[in-house]
């Protein structure tokens, strides 16, 4: 006999399959929400990458167009200091003294109009007239029509850190004079006669289209020597009672002259040093076909003698040209430049400037006796970031 069922457990069997399924819809329609929830992340991320991405561009482009706008910037200075604008080039040089992040790029838009202008050197002891032999010869190229450009260098102060930049009161002569350009430069705290920003000034000066530029040194000793390796030509400048035929046959200085410089030939000894000279000169060997420094005696007040240190400087000028000794010398100071700029951007990025402060750090414990100069140095070294 068929078993009956009754009727509240067929219902009750009815709810519960309809419970089931009403609990798989649910699901169902869970999985389709997280699904749809998955894709929305999956937009978002493409989205945000995209934003990323675009930033990314918009940063590069961005940059791009700083560059391209500094090099225009630069070029556009570069060519009003070339037509002759006197401040557009006081400019361009105060970025070199400055260091300004310009500098690159200013370089970059003068570089092919360097290597014309004649670059003369004037070095000597406190007190022999250099300023005033630089002035007389700022004359003497003048009434040849050539525009000059005057580097003057003048001491910075150990304890004040200031300078004087006395050297231009005594060319206001030529002041008003628009094919001059006089600029007077600290040494900052560089030795040699010279500040470290010069090779980049004198580069500013030549692209502008100046035909000599001189520059002048501080008052030096016998070993600041620098001058040679940046001038065509160098004059070293001496004054009666400069010192016996000993002082005169001593090494440094005086071994780097092209031409010696015998001013302030009114006065008592002039003779003297004019014979002093002329035996060191006498004492160096050198080859066939090598130059010999003559020696000229001036009054550069009175204007004495000038027109044949002129003749000399032209003399000497062509003897660089036709002995190929010009090409070597200027390759050794655009070697001597690179140097210097990549010394300098090392020093930056290990911190070893003086007044930065892991070198001020290391420096405490060295004299502290915590550490040794060797392993500060080791440590400071360390600090320079790997190449690319």
């Amino acid at each position: 006999m068929a078993e009956l069922r009754s009727p509240s457990r067929a219902i009750s069997t009815a709810e519960a399959q309809a419970s089931t399924a009403e609990a798989r819809a649910s699901t169902a329609e869970a999985g389709a929400s997280a699904a749809e929830a998955g894709a929305s992340a999956a937009e978002a991320g493409a989205s945000a990458a995209e934003a990323g991405a675009s930033a990314a561009e918009a940063s590069t482009a961005e940059a791009r167009a700083s560059t391209a706008e500094a090099g225009a910037s630069a070029a556009e200075a570069v060519d009003r200091a070339r037509s002759g604008d006197p401040r557009a080039l006081a400019r361009l040089i105060s970025l070199v003294e400055n260091g300004s992040h310009q500098l690159r790029p200013v370089m970059k838009a003068l570089a092919r109009f360097t290597g014309q202008a004649r670059v003369v050197g004037l070095t000597g002891a406190p007190g022999v007239g250099k300023s005033t032999v630089t002035s007389a010869l700022v004359a003497a190229y003048r009434e040849r029509g050539l525009r000059v450009g005057v580097l003057a260098i003048d001491p910075t102060s150990p304890f004040s850190g200031g300078a004087l930049l006395g050297d231009r009161v005594r060319m206001q002569e030529h002041a008003t004079d628009e094919g001059v350009f006089i600029r007077s430069m600290a040494t900052r705290g560089h030795l040699g006669g010279l500040s470290w920003t010069t090779p980049q000034a004198l580069r500013v000066l030549d692209a502008a289209g100046f035909d000599v530029i001189l520059v002048e040194t501080v008052g030096v000793g016998q070993a600041e020597v620098e001058i040679a390796s940046l001038a065509d030509s160098t004059l070293v400048v001496v004054a009666p009672g400069m010192g016996d035929a000993i002082q005169a046959a001593k090494a440094g200085i005086l071994e780097i002259g092209d031409v010696f410089v015998v001013n302030k030939s009114d006065k008592p000894g002039a003779q003297e040093a004019v014979r002093d000279l002329r035996t060191m000169i006498a004492m160096a060997q050198r080859g066939e076909g090598e130059w010999k420094p003559p020696i000229v005696s001036t009054s550069a007040t009175s204007g004495e003698g000038l027109a044949d240190l002129v003749g000399r400087l032209d003399a000497h000028w062509s003897w660089l040209d036709s002995s190929g000794e010009r090409d070597r010398r200027r390759q050794t100071r655009a070697r001597e430049e690179i140097s210097v700029i990549a010394l300098t951007t090392l020093r930056q990025r290990m911190g070893g400037l003086p007044g930065d402060s892991s070198l001020d750090a290391l420096a405490a414990r060295v004299a502290a006796g915590e550490i040794d100069p060797y392993s500060a140095a080791d440590e400071l070294t360390a600090a320079i970031p790997a190449p690319d």
